[in-house]
């Protein structure tokens, strides 16, 4: 019975499926795993990309255009003609970019300098640095709003600095550092000091705690200076960081509203309005959003030829020679 049922039992089947449905099949499963990330991400991406590309998109379109709700019948397209406007007889549009690039050259310089010289002071090893870190950083969580109302009450003429300042026999009482033109610049640029040196210290300290210390113990091995181990070990090593610190820091500063606009409103006489604030003037007060989208269109390929062109020019990312 054993040998007539080994008999009966059917060999197992050693037939191939068709060479092409063996290689479609494997195909798609190896497929599939390598597309799953990418249709995981499509949600967003396509949120991304309408919540970016959209405005975009619409300013340009209403750059093209005179587009004013209070005077319909002017509306239409208008070419080129905002953009000539801007470019010939706007003398605001020239002095509030000549403004801005100021305030951005002003406000990098010192943040980095100082946001480079706290990184390094705390990343120092002494009693009390969770504290002093602390401290340091505390300014960066506080709101743009919240830093404006900070500052207006220390500038004010009536409780402020400057009142304490006149009972020392310093100044006069009554004096107001931001409704003086010979102080108003001054004075933001320390409130934005405040608020803008903890971010260049906290990438900065970031990045100094993966610095290579066998580098260090081996410099000081050789009899390496503090400025020689500080130029030849840590500011190579600071490259990408200060680069892309910098270009970030650099863009917000150029689109600083809220901090100008609460303490100054861009005066006094026009001496503290940058380009957003004049976009934001001409778009709010004067409803023209048509010649508002063509000043913001400006700002928007200024921005971005600088922004390219520094990366091309510092090699960020590259190897250093």
């Amino acid at each position: 019975m054993a040998q007539a049922a080994a008999v009966a039992k059917p060999p197992p089947s050693t037939a191939q499926p068709p060479p092409g449905k063996e290689r479609r099949r494997r195909r798609g499963a190896g497929a599939n795993p390598r597309r799953l990330p990418y249709l995981l991400i499509a949600p967003a991406a396509l949120l991304m990309l309408g919540f970016i590309a959209y405005p975009v998109v619409s300013v340009f379109s209403y750059s093209l255009r005179h587009y004013n709700p209070t005077k319909p019948w002017r509306n239409g397209f208008a070419g080129l003609d905002n953009f000539v406007t801007a470019f010939t007889d706007d003398p605001d549009f020239w002095r509030t970019l000549g403004f801005s690039l100021q305030w951005v050259a002003v406000e990098i310089v010192l943040q980095l300098l100082l946001g480079l010289a706290l990184a390094l002071l705390v990343n120092q090893t002494f009693v009390g640095r969770a504290l002093a870190r602390a401290l340091v950083f505390s300014p960066w969580a506080v709101s743009g709003v919240l830093t404006s109302t900070i500052w207006l009450l220390i500038f004010n003429s009536q409780t402020g600095i400057t009142r304490y300042l006149a009972d020392i026999g310093i100044g006069s009482y009554g004096t107001s550092w931001l409704s003086d033109t010979g102080t108003v610049f001054p004075a933001v640029v320390v409130a934005e000091l405040w608020r803008g040196v903890p971010f260049f210290a906290i990438l900065i300290l970031a990045d100094l705690q993966s610095a290579p210390k066998d580098l260090y113990e081996a410099a000081e091995v050789d009899g390496a200076s503090r400025l020689r181990r500080f130029l030849h070990i840590t500011l190579p090593h600071l490259k990408d960081a200060i680069i892309l610190s910098t270009l970030l820091r650099a863009v917000w500063e150029f689109n600083n509203v809220d901090l100008l606009y609460t303490l100054t409103g861009g005066g006094p006489a026009g001496e503290t309005t940058t380009l957003p604030l004049r976009i934001a003037s001409v778009a709010v007060d004067s409803h023209d959003f048509g010649y508002a989208s063509a000043l913001t269109a400006i700002a928007f390929v200024i921005l971005l030829f600088c922004s390219l062109l520094y990366l091309r020019l510092s090699k960020f990312g590259g190897q250093d020679t």
